[in-house]
């Protein structure tokens, strides 16, 4: 593998503007519409990117037939201090499951739970 593994992600919600609400509370973005605006089985919103920066970037995706889950994939959003998006995660709607907590030489983690059930971690190496 020359690449990093991963180069997208989707995370499935089943109120979109409830999802676009809280992710863009607690990251402090605006997420756009991506895909055709006339398909009604699906939504998505994506994440900014920086093709010049290391990381993948996603989208929060509406899909007839699919449901939201705590189980499962994980994600990690990269942060400079993941305190700071943490401390906007139960404002935005969402909870805390595990604190920011060490992981020795590779920083901090928090875990959270998303408006629509979905677990999520914050990374940083402060």
């Amino acid at each position: 593998m020359t690449n990093n593994p991963v180069g997208w992600f989707e995370i499935y919600v089943s109120d979109l503007s409830r999802a676009k609400t809280f992710y863009q509370t607690v990251f402090e973005v605006k997420l756009e519409s991506l895909g055709d605006p006339t398909d009604d089985s699906i939504k998505m919103l994506a994440f900014p990117a920086n093709m010049d920066k290391y990381g993948a970037t996603g989208a929060l995706v509406k899909m007839d037939g699919y449901s939201t889950s705590g189980n499962g994939t994980l994600i990690y959003f990269s942060c400079e201090d993941c305190s700071i998006e943490e401390s906007r995660v139960n404002l935005a709607g969402g909870a805390i499951q595990k604190p920011k907590m060490s992981i020795g030489e590779y920083g901090f983690i928090s875990l959270a739970e998303d408006t629509e059930g979905n677990l999520f971690g914050l990374h940083s190496l402060k």
